[in-house]
């Protein structure tokens, strides 16, 4: 089945900006660096997370489904935009989310009282681990609950990564440009798998590179072989006949640092850079890392001088709010 065939709810503003990081690549004086800018998708200030939610909620409207419940830790910018989204379609919401209540909301929680959700902490588990329960009470309540996976990583979600691609494709043959290699925050897999996917469908000639956020692995399951999995299952869901393996894959592990949400020096100077020669915003937990993993492969000249290179942005930016303390931004440099 084309994704085209699959229900899908429009909610975001696509095709999202595609522009080049002229100060970024001045500054290492090699490979053209690009950014796509799904921080623009629209949906409660942006993200990626849009576009899964079109292929997801589609497939929860189709379903006959009233009421919506996701999880994510306490900045989540997946929980914020499903939010959102089920306030613009009438849905009620119910989010799971890890840790404590706050004495004051701030980032992406403050926007999630705003869409009216009604949220459930429960401590250590930031990933859906008590969502069974709560979609027991909802069905025991006359409620007609569909479960959004963590991070919208479903088949669906993956999926809309495939449309994705094909967006950025149509792009590129517009502006005549071909990119080497694709470069973004790989945390719940499922961008990842759409983005492997879409590529072999459109048998493009590029690298599909995720920088690996996050430490944990995936329900037990080691995290590369979750993002596999995934495309896998993805690929049969539209009738695909291949199979990825280890050779398709490339996720670099050397950025985790302190692991999820922990800001160090190098998210801190990435988001700084950006900002102050790009005016563009990264988000503390997945651009920010994945920004300062690039950075530093541009560093280490990992890319040739020939190589133009489109880092995805994601999105995430409320989230910095929520971080003022911890990044700590250092003085502008005197004039």
């Amino acid at each position: 089945m084309p994704t085209d065939q699959l229900p899908r709810q429009c909610l975001g503003f696509f095709p999202t900006p595609l522009m080049p990081l002229r100060r970024l690549t001045e500054r290492f004086g090699g490979p053209q660096v690009y950014i796509k800018r799904d921080d623009q998708t629209g949906l409660a200030l942006g993200g990626n997370k849009t576009r899964k939610l079109e292929f997801i909620l589609g497939d929860a409207l189709a379903a006959g489904a009233d009421t919506i419940v996701t999880a994510g830790a306490a900045q989540s910018n997946h929980c914020r935009q499903t939010a959102a989204a089920a306030a613009m379609l009438g849905l009620e919401c119910h989010l799971v989310l890890g840790g404590q209540e706050p004495e004051t909301a701030g980032g992406n929680l403050l926007l999630d009282q705003l869409f009216g959700c009604h949220i459930h902490w429960t401590g250590e588990h930031r990933k859906g681990e008590d969502i069974p329960q709560i979609v027991d009470y909802l069905k025991s309540a006359g409620k007609k609950p569909y479960v959004v996976p963590y991070g919208g990583s479903s088949e669906l979600g993956a999926l809309s990564f495939v449309a994705a691609l094909k967006e950025l494709d149509s792009q590129c043959r517009e502006y005549d440009l071909a990119f080497s290699h694709i470069v973004f925050a790989s945390s719940s897999g499922g961008t990842h798998a759409g983005l492997m996917l879409g590529r072999k469908l459109l048998e493009l000639d590029c690298e599909i590179v995720g920088i690996n956020i996050d430490k944990d692995e995936s329900g037990g399951t080691p995290f590369d072989q979750h993002i596999l999995d995934l495309a896998n299952r993805s690929a049969t869901l539209i009738g695909g006949e291949f199979q990825f393996d280890n050779s398709d894959l490339q996720l670099n592990g050397d950025y985790v640092g302190g692991g999820y949400g922990v800001v160090g020096d190098a998210e801190r100077r990435a988001i700084e850079f950006m900002a102050r020669s790009e005016g563009i915003l990264l988000d503390p937990v997945y651009t920010g890392r994945a920004m300062a993993g690039l950075i530093d492969l541009l560093r280490q000249k990992k890319f040739g001088s020939e190589d133009r290179i489109l880092f995805w942005h994601t999105g995430g930016a409320p989230a910095l709010f929520a971080y003022a303390d911890t990044l700590n931004i250092s003085d502008p440099p005197p004039i």
